[in-house]
């Protein structure tokens, strides 16, 4: 798990750090997980440019719901012309638990209108422990929705169009109204295709594994409970899919 290659302005996150932090604390590796012992806060200014989350450290409970965002940290993932321009959209930090059973942050854009909402979404996972491989945005990844997935990546705003049949129309993403969590493991499936490949190991649904979207389960709870739609009902089911506006 990595942190998109800049953060937004005015993202300043509350960190809590083992031991204080240092200039000469050795650089993370990617997917890290999180942990603290002692409880020192410093923020992270707007020019920082993080590439992890340190060991070390842990998101303290009062991590800001939403920052706004810009055309420059979208990067890729927006372009003149799209449904939404870069002041209706934010970036929110996203504490989960990882598939190593460990804490982690990461960040997701969404449409600042449904921001409250997907706060309460993944407070609701984190409190469940329920796995998710790792959450960045799009602009990590060029707006590449296929290396983003291939990365089993979660994330929400991108602004492309519907993969799907019928005429071209922009997909519920571009507005930042949609979500893909563990895309390998809720793979789309459309007309004998699975995007990603990666996820062909995941066809069979009958068998519950740890983060895997099913009926009931903690992940379509979550998003049922603030009104969001999933695609894995979908005649052409996209299991990863949940959106605000059903499409």
């Amino acid at each position: 798990m990595g942190w998109p290659k800049a953060l937004p302005p005015f993202l300043a996150l509350a960190l809590v750090v083992a031991g204080g932090c240092s200039s000469s604390q050795p650089a993370a590796t990617a997917g890290a997980p999180i942990a603290a012992t002692t409880t020192t806060v410093f923020e992270v200014s707007a020019s920082t440019t993080l590439t992890s989350a340190a060991p070390s450290t842990t998101v303290a409970a009062t991590v800001p719901a939403a920052i706004p965002t810009s055309a420059a940290d979208l990067g890729s993932s927006w372009h003149p012309g799209c449904p939404v321009g870069p002041d209706d959209l934010a970036v929110i930090p996203i504490r989960y638990w990882g598939f190593d059973d460990q804490p982690h942050v990461g960040s997701i854009v969404i449409h600042a209108s449904v921001a409250e909402a997907v706060d309460q979404v993944f407070s609701r996972l984190y409190a469940d422990h329920f796995p998710i491989r790792r959450v960045e945005p799009v602009s990590a990844f060029e707006g590449d929705d296929n290396a983003s997935m291939a990365a089993d990546n979660t994330s929400g705003f991108n602004c492309r169009a519907a993969v799907g049949a019928g005429p071209a129309r922009w997909s519920a993403h571009a507005s930042g109204q949609a979500i893909d969590v563990n895309p390998r493991e809720n793979p789309y499936l459309l007309d004998g295709e699975v995007l990603p490949p990666e996820g062909a190991d995941y066809l069979d649904r009958t068998v519950g594994r740890p983060g895997m979207a099913v009926a009931g389960g903690p992940l379509t709870s979550a998003f049922a409970a603030v009104g969001w739609s999933w695609g894995g009902t979908w005649t052409s089911p996209d299991y990863q899919h949940f959106s605000a506006t059903g499409a």
